[in-house]
């Protein structure tokens, strides 16, 4: 599929241009530009819950998902955590860097929640004692299943070296992020991550750190503030969703 070509002015070149549709999921497309090491993604409204179950739209989702992805992930730069993410484009759109997506989600859970709850028996809100990490096998197919360190080894999914280290980042991360979002005053119970390879074989953090990929919990009300709401019908999707942002530091109106 091509696209009609869109062109950015870029740091330390004329301009990029936005090329070939390389890639569309459930809540981004990407795009190939004119340097083979980089792409341009698209964050779109739509939403999807429950391996894609139900399927709907939240107004504005692709630009706070965006904003708030771009500036989680310039922070995790700041404290030493490699990422695939460049710059802002739009309020829709970033430059990143293209990796080879390792087919692996990595949750951390700090406080039970969702389908950790539902499959131990546990009820809401119980806070661990230290956080818990899954794995989960990234396949629509097969509805991403749990998996553990011996299927990842038996599927050749990552090797040894490899998943200690998103294991190691992944817990550097819910440190960074509790940090962050406490001052906010915003709990993190859970979120979900990804990681690929850049072109150097180099592990990085990629896809994006947003209220579609994290469960965040107001600290005092305890209402929640991403995509739980949009799962549970539980109204007020958009306004939650630019809460996060506010509490950032984003502007009120974009």
């Amino acid at each position: 599929m091509l696209v009609q070509p869109k062109e950015i002015t870029g740091k330390g070149k004329t301009s990029m241009k936005r090329g070939e549709l390389l890639y569309e999921g459930k809540a981004k497309k990407v795009y190939l530009t004119d340097d083979p090491d980089q792409v341009w993604v698209a964050y779109k409204d739509d939403a999807t819950a429950y391996n894609a179950q139900k399927r709907g739209s939240i107004q504005d989702k692709g630009q706070w998902n965006n904003r708030i992805s771009a500036r989680l992930f310039q922070y995790l730069g700041e404290k030493g955590i490699s990422h695939h993410f460049i710059k802002e484009l739009s309020a829709t759109e970033q430059l990143v860097k293209r990796v080879s997506i390792i087919p692996l989600e990595v949750i951390v859970r700090n406080i039970a929640a969702g389908s950790l709850a539902k499959r131990l028996g546990m009820d809401e809100g119980v806070r661990f004692s230290k956080p818990v990490l899954e794995f989960c096998y990234k396949n629509d197919q097969l509805g991403d299943p749990l998996i553990n360190d011996d299927h990842i080894a038996t599927l050749g999914l990552a090797s040894n070296v490899q998943l200690a280290q998103m294991k190691e980042v992944s817990l550097l991360v819910n440190r960074f992020l509790s940090e962050k979002m406490g001052q906010c005053g915003i709990t993190l119970v859970d979120f979900k991550l990804e990681f690929g390879l850049d072109g150097e074989g180099k592990l990085v953090l990629a896809d994006e750190i947003s209220p579609d990929t994290c469960r965040f919990w107001d600290k005092e009300s305890g209402k929640r503030l991403d995509k739980d709401r949009f799962r549970r019908d539980l109204g007020d999707v958009e306004e939650a969703y630019h809460e996060i942002w506010s509490r950032l530091g984003g502007e009120a109106h974009v």
